[in-house]
Order: C-alpha cells, then sequence, then structure tokens
C-alpha cells in the first residue's frame, strides 16, 4: 500500500514509519522539520519518499497521487502552550488538517487515519471515559483544535465516501519524545539534580502507553473496522501520579535526596485536564490490548529519554 505519513519525522510519526516499512508499505513522509528530526527517520531514509514541507505552503499536494492512505499526524503538540498561541495551534492542526483534506479530494486518497486526543473530552465526569461520552466540551485551545479536525474528517468523509480512523490519545510516552512530563522532568534534574519543581501538587493522575503498542494499534484498527468514520480511544487500563513519575525518574537517574518542589493547586497549568483515563472496551472488544502499564510505559520511556540525553551530551 502507498502511505502518506505528515509528520512522519516526529516522535510517533517515525515509529509508525518504522512499522510500515518492516510491512513493506510504500511510505512518502511530509514533515516541516520543526519539530521532526532527521536521526529519527535516518534509518528508513534508502526505503521512502521525504519531503520537506509546511503544510501550510503549497508544493507537496502532488506527493498524494497514487496513495491509497494518509496518516495525518503532524500537528502542534504542544497542550500548555497553546494557550499562548492560539491562532497558530489552529492554523498548524485545524488550516492544515483541511489542507490534507482536500489534497485527498483532488488525488481521490480514500482513506485517513487521524491523531485525535484525550482532551477532547475535557473534563470528563465519567472515568473511564468511553468514546461515547458527551458532551465534549474542550478546556485547551489544543483539544479544541482537534475535536475541529475530528469534525472535518467526518464531514469529507461522509461527504466523498471515504472511510476515516481517528485516535483519541491517552499520553503517548517513548523514544524520540522531545516534550511532556518525561523529557521536561529529566531536563530539569540534568540542570539542577538536588531539586524539581512540579506544577500543582503532584496528584494529577493520567493514563500513559508506550509509543511501541500506540502505532501497533494505528496500524490494527482499519484492518477490523470499516464504517465511514471510526473513532477509537486508544489509551492503557491504569494510570500513573505526577508525583509518581518523578520518583521514577529521579531513581531512573540514581539521585538521591532530591527536594520536590510542588507549585500548588489541582492542576499544572490552564487546559490541564488532572484526572484522565480513557475506556478502551471498544479497542478491545477487536482484540488489542494495551502490553504493559502506564508505569512500565513511563519507566521505559525514562530509560529511553536517558539514553538520548547521555548520547547528546
Amino acid at each position: 500500500m502507498k502511505c502518506i505519513v505528515t509528520g512522519g519525522a516526529g516522535f510517533i510519526g517515525s515509529h509508525l514509519v518504522d512499522l510500515l516499512v518492516a510491512g513493506n508499505h510504500q511510505v512518502t513522509v511530509i514533515d516541516s522539520m520543526v519539530a521532526g528530526r532527521m536521526a529519527n527517520i535516518e534509518r528508513n531514509l534508502s526505503k521512502i519518499e521525504f519531503v520537506q514541507a509546511d503544510l501550510l505552503d503549497d508544493g507537496w499536494q502532488s506527493c498524494f497521487a497514487g496513495a491509497e492512505r494518509v496518516y495525518h499526524i503532524a500537528a502542534d503538540p504542544d497542550v500548555r502552550g497553546s494557550a499562548r498561541k492560539s491562532y497558530e495551534v489552529f492554523e498548524n492542526n485545524v488550516t492544515s488538517t483541511v489542507r490534507v483534506l482536500e489534497a485527498m479530494k483532488k488525488y481521490e486518497v480514500k482513506q485517513i487515519v487521524f491523531t485525535s486526543t484525550s482532551t477532547v473530552y475535557g473534563e470528563a465526569s465519567v472515568i473511564p471515559t468511553p468514546e461515547t461520552y458527551s458532551p465534549m466540551i474542550p478546556i485547551s485551545i489544543y483539544g479544541a483544535s482537534k475535536l475541529a479536525c475530528e469534525a472535518m474528517i467526518s464531514s469529507y468523509a461522509a461527504t466523498y465516501g471515504w472511510n476515516a480512523w481517528v485516535y483519541r490519545f491517552a499520553n503517548i510516552v517513548g523514544a524520540r519524545s522531545t516534550h511532556g512530563i518525561i523529557y521536561d522532568f529529566v531536563q530539569k534534574l540534568l540542570e539542577n539534580p538536588k531539586e524539581l519543581e512540579i506544577l500543582g501538587d503532584g496528584t494529577q493522575s493520567k493514563s500513559y502507553l508506550a509509543v511501541e503498542n500506540c502505532v501497533k494499534a494505528m496500524i490494527f484498527a482499519p484492518e477490523i473496522s470499516h464504517d465511514t468514520f471510526n473513532f477509537f480511544n486508544i489509551g492503557s487500563e491504569d494510570w500513573v501520579n505526577v508525583k509518581r513519575i518523578a520518583e521514577l525518574i529521579v531513581e531512573e537517574m540514581g539521585l538521591k535526596n532530591v527536594k520536590f518542589n510542588f507549585t500548588g493547586g489541582d492542576r499544572g497549568w490552564v487546559g490541564d485536564v488532572p484526572l484522565m483515563r480513557l475506556g478502551i472496551d471498544k479497542m478491545k472488544s477487536f482484540g488489542w490490548k494495551p502490553e504493559i502499564t502506564s508505569e512500565e510505559s513511563v519507566r521505559r520511556a525514562i530509560r529511553a529519554t536517558l539514553a538520548t540525553e547521555r548520547v547528546e551530551r
């Protein structure tokens, strides 16, 4: 199958590219390289077509000719930062998605896989939160932008007779990640191994999933669900809190007597959802399940992050 992967040099995208190449698919990666890294796809460069382009510009659309499926991952993933750059997030997430959909229409590509987020649910009153939860009231600009993308994808699929698969992710962690709690805590402790600032009160609890498990789900669902608009929660069946993540990082770094400085409050920033755990019964009913727990996913991600940092430093 000829596949397009937008954002394919990024964290999740590059792991997906690894899996697609291993499955002998013909892969074209489109990435602006604002957040992507060439090192993430270096091992596959001889096996893929790589196009460096911003989806908000032109010139990349012809790559869609002959493609059967688009994995649209490119986005601004900074939930916390979305509050200070709201219009930029809208452009990078919503406008770029519509431009992808227009390219699909022009070149008659009829399948799209889209990476959404648990933040579309806002502060859900039902936990674990199922896909049928409503009303969806996002509390971050990022979450709102992803929900808008879901709506546009649903409408294009229904209008033009396509198939769409939308994944609402828990926190995805692992090698190659350059943002998020694990990366941030590691960076802080490398700078100052004596103390660590922790946003909020440390009790914020969320579900975490290893990126390798995540991309397997992304490829699995289109094989078993063929509605016009298919939507799934992807996550683990437990959660871990912020303080425990800090403790795991301190343990893995071999540090002693680190002082935790909590900023206070029940959340880390405006738009932060303090409790998140997704119901994954829908995916489990099709035969998929997380391979490891949230804590083990976090621990492996810490080790991968530390291995990279030690090499780079």
